[in-house]
């Protein structure tokens, strides 16, 4: 009589189911991979997202709190601080000047490079625009952009 072995005929079975394993955990490890990779930069967008929105409503209650002087908003270009300080005071024309320039370097600062921030208006009412590169190509034709319009 002539037995059969079954562990015989089962040689390497289990090495392959081993393998095949292994390859579709990879394949679900990097599918992860990926999806943490998007949920990060979708992340980090929403961010400069609300920091564009933020730093547009502070120079909104800057322009409304200086309310003298906001024609010079619209074509006056910061190079340093309107010698404002707490205990001396400043005119409006100061204030704007220090308004803007600390506005400008908080949206370099908090903002991706090439970020620039413009205030604009027609008719009574004001826009506020803020503009940065996402993605750091260097094409401006894809930049986001937060506008904001308002009446002082």
């Amino acid at each position: 009589m002539k037995l059969n072995n079954p562990s015989h005929h089962q040689l390497g079975f289990t090495l392959l189911e081993v393998l095949i394993t292994l390859v579709i955990l990879a394949i679900g490890l990097l599918g992860l991979a990926g999806l943490q990779t998007t949920g990060l930069k979708n992340n980090h967008n929403a961010y400069q997202r609300s920091q564009a929105t933020q730093l547009t409503y502070d120079m909104i209650d800057r322009m409304r709190a200086n309310k003298v002087d906001n024609v010079n908003y619209l074509s006056a270009t910061p190079t340093s601080h309107g010698s404002c300080d707490a205990l001396g005071g400043c005119s409006a024309s100061q204030m704007t000047q220090d308004d803007l320039f600390e506005w400008n370097s908080a949206i370099t600062s908090a903002l991706a490079s090439g970020a620039v921030g413009t205030i604009s208006a027609s008719g009574g009412l004001y826009s506020i625009s803020i503009t940065w590169d996402d993605d750091h190509d260097g094409n401006n034709a894809n930049n986001p952009n937060f506008q904001m319009s308002f009446q002082p």
